[in-house]
């Protein structure tokens, strides 16, 4: 249940020193071929980290042999220095490879770099390369959850996922408990398969497995400077599916992976998901779904298991989306407390003493619908995030 579950990948997690807790740190991921093709999604924020520029540099050139990735540090907001910084980690990690393995030989433009942790400061480069080197001697086709570990931040558990095709697997690992917002991905991911695909089918799925996905987890509103999933294809299997194959198979993953980075959100009690239905269009409904997640009021209500219809229906009205005020219904957790814009059913009958909530708005403006993710907003969530720089 990892990265290295299709066939051609290597992984390791290490301890560089990175964390004051001594915790695993720095993170390799390696394709060991025969293929070597890979697609990218990053952040859209404008503030975007050093690792970020150097991979979507590296990613442009359509092969990548290694990701290498660390927590402890985001590198982002360090200026040129930083880049050099993401450079070296780069260029040392690709020396470490071609010096460990007679055929394996690696440039510094075949590696992609990832940072997590906080933002602002320099990574502790003498700690970080011999963390590096460390994890060239240890990949191992068992490292997959050692890795998934050592890229963990505030998560309280790692995250990995498989999806299986006929004669061809996807694997993943991903890291998010805070900072999840879309525009991208909203966490650091990677993803490898041992199918034969190009970078353009490589793209095209990950793109398609993204968008309805990641991008539809929306935690907390907030942005990341250093968001990045990454999807390799080793083609050991020497199977090449179809477009719609692959693309299902790597949807299935990034799904799996986006639930458990919901669950595992920082100081979550419940795991909502917002069904918008009836909208004039996929774009009204997305629109609608994520104005409800980013409702402070509606998500406190819901920690205190207030199933406060109210606040929906004032979220909603937020949006430039097509519908009707007195035309809107809401259900929570199966129950209509709202119909036509006003009050139904009790809302004392609704049940919210379980994790899982489902909020469904009918906005009955036409026939597209999409189903957003989020969860409450609770005392730990605050403190989380006053106690901890990120």
């Amino acid at each position: 249940m990892s990265v290295t579950t299709p066939r051609g990948f290597r992984a390791a997690g290490v301890a560089a020193g990175l964390k004051t807790s001594g915790a695993a740190d720095v993170a390799l991921v390696v394709n060991d071929g025969p293929d070597a093709g890979v697609a990218g999604v990053f952040t859209a924020n404008r503030v975007k980290a050093a690792p970020v520029l150097w991979t979507q540099q590296v990613v442009h050139g359509g092969v990548v042999r290694a990701v290498v990735l660390n927590s402890g540090g985001a590198n982002a907001c360090t200026g040129p220095a930083g880049f050099q910084d993401t450079h070296a980690t780069a260029e040392h990690t690709a020396a470490a490879l071609t010096a460990s393995s007679a055929r394996l030989i690696v440039g510094a433009g075949e590696v992609a770099v990832c940072s997590t942790g906080l933002i602002g400061e320099r990574l502790p480069m003498p700690k970080l390369l011999p963390g590096v080197r460390d994890a060239v001697r240890r990949l191992s086709r068992d490292g997959g959850r050692p890795a998934a570990e050592a890229i963990m931040t505030t998560d309280t558990r790692p995250k990995t996922t498989v999806a299986r095709g006929s004669g061809w697997t996807v694997g993943g690992m991903a890291k998010g408990a805070g900072m999840l917002a879309p525009a991208m991905a909203t966490m650091l991911c990677v993803l490898t398969t041992d199918a034969v695909a190009g970078p353009d089918a490589l793209d095209g799925a990950l793109r398609a497995a993204t968008r309805v996905t990641f991008d539809r987890v929306d935690s907390d509103g907030c942005m990341s400077t250093n968001d990045t999933v990454l999807l390799l294809a080793s083609g050991a299997s020497g199977i090449e599916p179809t477009d719609a194959e692959l693309t299902a198979a790597v949807t299935a993953a990034c799904d799996d992976l986006a639930q458990q980075l919901l669950a595992d959100a920082e100081g979550a009690t419940k795991q909502i998901a917002i069904e918008v239905v009836g909208a004039a269009g996929e774009d009204d409904a997305v629109e609608v779904g994520r104005a409800v997640a980013r409702n402070n009021l509606v998500k406190t209500a819901l920690f205190g298991n207030d199933p406060n219809w109210g606040r929906i229906l004032a979220a909603v009205g937020t949006t430039a989306a097509v519908f009707e005020p007195d035309g809107i219904d809401v259900a929570v957790n199966g129950v209509w407390v709202c119909r036509r814009g006003a009050a139904a059913a009790d809302r004392a009958t609704v049940d919210l003493t379980d994790r899982a909530v489902a909020i469904r708005i009918d906005l009955h403006a036409g026939d597209d619908a999409a189903t957003i993710w989020t969860n409450d907003l609770s005392h730990a969530y605050v403190h989380e995030n006053s106690a901890y720089s990120s």
